[in-house]
């Protein structure tokens, strides 16, 4: 394993071709689903996730907000410790150091808030809701950030445990000197398959979204991350930026992303999600929509790229979707309503 790039490793799809049809030519695989409010969805589908939707939906059921459903069922995700993507546990950067990236949008406020490398704070989500109802910022970073949570009473942790630890050290003897460093994944001819790595890590990018409609019919949403994993100190991904990792318009629905932030950036994805539900997309078309944007971007670039996005999406009338880049997982999504909780499977686009 001597000499393998942390880029090769993490980069979504791997020895993949690039999609063989056109943008504008997808097709949505399975019907809309859902349909009914209050509803709230996450892309973590383990116990964690099941946890955090029913939980929220709990605030749902009695008339709460959504904004208040998404910040809670966030922030049990945030705290697992056996989570290596988000909040607590969370994989470090290439020091050593977990750096935290989250952002907040209330549709029934326009309001937003994020943060970028906040070190020290096991629930992002919530020092990102402060930022969006204490001051007239969007986002605060770094020690700053971490000054501002502290101001509120938020108590600096060590937020590695054994089990990143022992990722990160592992990761570490086998530093490539490439990592992170030269050109974009996309401008490398990296295809290779890397087997045996990492063993056991459930996500390597690392992230959560929590989306909600309330009884009201106001919508909300937060994306929570630790970032890539062994990034270079200071890198700040998608998940923070409104409009890239996530996007809230209180009249037409909500998305979220996961997977390299970079790319997600570079799209707009989440806005572009939202715009493409507004146009009369269902959530799952609208995700859809958004990869194969991507695909026929880099496939000008290099043909044999196959990026590793995953994208959530939830409309006003509680409908909801899931699509992604080929993978080793399912598309998959938690979702809590009145008919209770469920997976939904999405689809995979570019295969």
């Amino acid at each position: 394993m001597n000499n393998i790039s942390r880029r090769r490793f993490f980069r979504g799809g791997l020895g993949l071709g690039a999609a063989a049809f056109l943008f504008g030519n997808a097709k949505a695989s399975v019907p809309a689903a859902g349909g009914s409010i209050p509803v709230i969805v996450t892309d973590h589908t383990n116990e964690t996730g099941k946890n955090a939707v029913r939980e929220g939906y709990e605030i749902l059921a009695k008339g709460g907000l959504a904004v208040d459903a998404v910040e809670k069922g966030t922030n049990i995700i945030e705290v697992d410790p056996d989570d290596t993507s988000v909040g607590y546990g969370g994989l470090p950067n290439a020091d050593g150091i977990v750096q935290l990236d989250a952002s907040i949008m209330d549709g029934k406020t326009y309001n937003a808030g994020s943060v970028g490398c906040l070190e020290g704070i096991k629930t992002p989500a919530s020092i990102a809701r402060l930022v969006m109802e204490k001051t007239d910022h969007v986002m605060l970073v770094g020690a700053g950030a971490l000054r501002f949570a502290k101001s509120y009473g938020y108590k600096e942790e060590d937020l590695m445990t054994e089990k990143s630890r022992r990722f990160y050290l592992r990761w570490r003897e086998n530093l490539n000197k490439d990592d992170d460093w030269g050109p974009p994944d996309h401008l490398r001819k990296t295809n290779e398959e890397v087997a045996g790595l990492y063993d056991g890590l459930e996500h390597y990018t690392g992230t959560t979204n929590v989306l909600a409609v309330d009884s009201n019919g106001d919508i909300a949403g937060i994306t929570s991350t630790s970032g890539l994993a062994w990034k270079i100190p200071g890198r700040v991904g998608d998940s923070p930026i409104i409009g890239a990792g996530l996007y809230v318009d209180n009249e037409v629905g909500a998305a979220g992303a996961t997977g390299r932030g970079e790319d997600v950036i570079k799209s707009c994805a989440s806005y572009f999600i939202v715009m493409q539900m507004r146009a009369g997309r269902s959530p799952q078309q609208a995700c859809e929509d958004a990869l194969q944007m991507i695909l026929d971007k880099y496939k000008k670039v290099n043909a044999d790229f196959v990026p590793g996005e995953k994208f959530i999406a939830l409309n006003k009338k509680g409908e909801y979707g899931c699509s992604s880049m080929p993978g080793p997982r399912k598309t998959q999504m938690a979702v809590m309503s009145e008919k209770g909780l469920m997976v939904h499977e999405g689809t995979s686009i570019g295969g």
